[in-house]
């Protein structure tokens, strides 16, 4: 139970959902949590838990991964605490549901700033740590929507296919090292990410009964850190979907485009 025992692993998005949940996770098995996310009054609110239940002391960094500057400070200073990263999970990110037609260029900005910038940025400064010692994990959490997309969801899927891309090619940069690095792609889970993706609600209220659980994806995620495999897909029966849909995209749309209007 304690297999990631005194291992240093900085999570963004560690304020609330999956992040948070995954927090405790590696605290009960004797990790030290980096929280990083841009409220420090909740990563504080997480961290004060944690110890309680836990008796692990978590760092706590606010930061905005979509700025640059800050991430090449705050990481400095992580390497100054610790002296080095054992895991990375890349786990902030957001989404926003629109037709093209009907998005505004702040919202699809913000997003590959977050969900592909970010990703860039916190790994390009955790990577010299793990390459000095040869030994680290890359975790990019991107989704089924970057594999398989459908409409409304354009700017999300184009962000979370591009850090499928980016995975994939430092995953070769690094093949002869001992730095492994790992997708996470899951479908919707139930957190507050639809609070700001979905607005309307018509999504949620279509998918409700395929929804994943935070906790099992969590506890997916800490299970992976343990045994790093290439890619982590969540549910299994819609990455198949997405596997079949890239094999034959044209029979796929003719057959099942309408559902994939569910938004």
């Amino acid at each position: 139970m304690r297999e990631l025992q005194n291992k240093n692993i900085v999570i963004t998005g560690a304020s609330s959902g999956i992040g948070e949940k995954i927090a405790m996770l590696t605290a009960k098995k004797g990790a030290r949590p980096i929280l990083i996310a841009r409220s420090v009054d909740k990563l504080n609110v997480i961290s004060e838990r944690i110890k309680a239940q836990t008796g692990i002391d978590c760092l706590v960094h606010s930061l905005d991964v979509s700025e640059i500057e800050q991430v090449k400070t705050v990481f400095k200073q992580i390497i100054e605490e610790v002296g080095h990263i054992d895991v990375l999970l890349n786990n902030a990110g957001f989404g926003v549901f629109d037709t093209l037609q009907d998005a505004n260029y702040e919202d699809l900005e913000n997003m590959f700033a977050v969900n592909v910038m970010g990703v860039i940025a916190c790994t390009k400064e955790a990577l010299p740590s793990m390459l000095e010692r040869n030994a680290g994990h890359i975790i990019n959490v991107a989704s089924q929507a970057g594999k398989l997309a459908t409409p409304k969801s354009s700017g999300y899927a184009a962000s979370k296919h591009a850090v499928l891309g980016f995975t994939n090619s430092i995953r070769l940069e690094l093949m002869n090292t001992n730095i492994r690095v790992s997708a996470v792609n899951p479908g919707p889970i139930e957190t507050n990410f639809f609070a700001i993706a979905d607005k309307s609600g018509t999504y949620v209220k279509n998918v409700q009964k395929y929804m994943l659980n935070p906790d099992e994806v969590a506890g997916k995620i800490v299970k992976l850190m343990i045994h790093p495999k290439r890619e982590l897909n969540l549910p299994w029966w819609m990455n198949t979907g997405s596997v079949l849909y890239n094999l034959f995209p044209s029979i796929a749309e003719k057959l099942f485009g309408n559902k994939f209007n569910m938004k």
